[in-house]
């Protein structure tokens, strides 16, 4: 028996570590099963930063209606809107309020990571965007500062000489920054007017309360203006992103507006933030196995027939997605920016004195 033992050893050995992981590592059928079990009969609340009508509800709905079909169990998907402090109540919600376990989802307002490395909000954000677990990208549409086709400012280099008036949500919005960028390296005159949340920035320009908007996407103005896209009725002045919209070639690039390596780090920065326009995320601490259930039912949705088909209906631009990885890893890469270069993007974030204003809407 010694002697079977002692010649044996090595595949004694390899059929215990066998043995071993078998029982330790779920195979995916089980895991799957497991991830379906949770599931079955429960409810996902899909929170929406925003009040009903905006971007934000047309895209969190679009995506509930659909990929519960695809998350193992087929749970019900709820939207819920929780709007408030530039869309940090529904982030502070999925931090610290929301279960940890995979039934919430929220798409989080653009620009949520830099914010967090800049330390912006202090102690108003209380979460740590770096241990979201995020979903799937629905779209990198590029933000864009437009004008009514009947201001005065109509270019950038219109925006230079003349003062153009931005509504924008408030403060705690990156709407409410990009101007200021803008104004500090571009030598823009703008001057954003708050108080303008989500699609009411849209009808006041419409109204010729103001000019245009500070950082709406394209995606946005063809999913929920697309008669502004089709008459022309938008001077597009100035895009943000990694690469010029496919449809917009004419529509100068920030980045490509650089003149010295300093602003195209500081450019360069912003178009990363930009990339991640509709980054869909689940909270902390959720089990793994439920994490790559949902990716996976992410990008099993944005290829969808019945999706892109609705999608197209509401003219909401769904591509090219972004898998979770990707986002993660892009996320972490923002929160992790070099303390220099965060000081300069921190610096040429500050409005000149006079360029913010509250009104008193009509």
């Amino acid at each position: 028996m010694q002697k079977f033992m002692k010649r044996n050893w090595p595949v004694m050995l390899a059929v215990a570590a066998l043995a071993g992981a078998t029982a330790v590592t779920p195979t995916p059928v089980s895991a799957q099963t497991s991830v379906a079990d949770f599931y079955k009969g429960k409810q996902i609340r899909m929170v929406i930063r925003t009040a009903a009508g905006g971007s934000y509800d047309l895209y969190s709905r679009l995506i509930g209606r659909h990929i519960g079909r695809y998350i193992p169990g087929n749970p019900t998907v709820v939207p819920i809107n929780m709007p408030g402090g530039g869309g940090l109540a529904s982030v502070n919600h999925i931090a610290q309020i929301a279960p940890k376990d995979g039934t919430s989802l929220i798409i989080p307002s653009l620009g949520i990571a830099m914010y967090q490395a800049l330390d912006f909000f202090g102690e108003n954000l209380k979460a740590d965007i770096g241990e979201f677990q995020w979903i799937g990208n629905v779209s990198t549409s590029n933000p864009l500062v437009a004008t009514w086709h009947e201001a005065k400012v109509k270019t950038l280099d219109d925006a230079r000489r003349e003062v153009a008036h931005l509504g924008t949500s408030g403060a705690g919005s990156i709407s409410s920054q990009l101007p200021a960028v803008y104004n500090n390296l571009l030598g823009t005159k703008f001057k954003v007017i708050y108080g303008y949340d989500g699609e009411e920035a849209s009808i006041a320009m419409e109204r010729k309360e103001i000019d245009g908007r500070a950082s709406n996407t394209w995606a946005s103005y063809k999913a929920t203006t697309p008669a502004w896209v089709r008459d022309r009725k938008l001077n597009l002045l100035l895009q943000v992103g990694l690469a010029k919209e496919p449809e917009l070639p004419d529509v100068p690039l920030l980045v490509d507006l650089a003149r010295n390596d300093e602003e195209r780090q500081i450019f360069s920065f912003f178009s990363k933030v930009a990339a991640l326009t509709r980054p869909m995320a689940t909270g902390p601490g959720v089990p793994p196995d439920r994490v790559a259930a949902l990716r996976k039912a992410f990008m099993d949705t944005m290829s969808d027939p019945d999706f892109l088909s609705e999608a197209a209906k509401l003219n909401a631009e769904v591509g090219p997605t972004m898998d979770g990885e990707t986002v993660q890893r892009l996320t972490v890469e923002i929160l992790k920016t070099p303390k220099p270069l965060l000081e300069k993007v921190r610096s040429v974030m500050k409005h000149r004195e006079g360029d913010e204003i509250t009104p008193t809407k009509k």
